[in-house]
């Protein structure tokens, strides 16, 4: 029994749920982001210091900001006086790298239920104002700005990435809606 067990084992793979799907005209280009790691963050003031030099990225105390690592691939989104959004787009393992920090704080692995949708060049913005009510004016929502805030019936989280380019984090089981919804949008803003 134990050679039929082993033979039968399989390995489990995660597809991505938007997979192979893409949406480009000549004001805009809506794109899956490439699979990254994410971390819930919970933490007091007095913990900030120590978790920022663990992470290799200091977390943002002004609302609405983010800041990122000197090798690209790791952020910090605020999301709230005490919470932030770290994503890793190298995969590292940011639960592990919070736990040198010591401590007191609460670090959530949530690789598992979000991804993101990147949103980008001169229609972005028209794009994702057709389902989010927040205003995302240059002026308004700067770079490095991000928000907590609503497309269309889901929430999301959104970060400006350049003038012209958006990453919107939703929970996987939203993909579709939000996808599908960008999707639609796109096709507005460029007409």
């Amino acid at each position: 029994m134990g050679d039929v067990a082993q033979a039968m084992t399989a390995t489990t793979i995660r597809i991505h749920p938007l997979a192979g799907r893409s949406v480009s005209n000549h004001a805009v280009t809506v794109t899956p982001a490439d699979p990254a790691t994410r971390l819930s963050l919970r933490a007091r003031p007095d913990a900030i210091a120590g978790l920022s030099k663990a992470l290799g990225v200091k977390l943002p105390e002004k609302p609405k900001t983010s800041a990122t690592s000197k090798s690209g691939a790791r952020s910090a989104l605020w999301l709230g006086p005490d919470e932030w959004l770290l994503i890793d787009t190298a995969g590292d393992d940011l639960a592990a790298d919070a736990a040198k920090a010591g401590g007191l704080h609460s670090a959530v692995d949530i690789s598992h239920r979000n991804m993101a949708i990147l949103v980008e060049g001169r229609g972005a913005e028209a794009t994702l104002s057709a389902g989010c009510p927040q205003d995302l004016s240059l002026g308004v929502f700067p770079v490095g700005a991000c928000s907590r805030t609503i497309l269309g019936k889901i929430e999301i989280v959104l970060v400006r990435t350049a003038e012209d380019a958006f990453r919107v984090e939703c929970w996987r089981s939203f993909s579709d809606y939000a996808f599908t919804f960008l999707t639609e949008a796109a096709r507005d803003a460029a007409a």
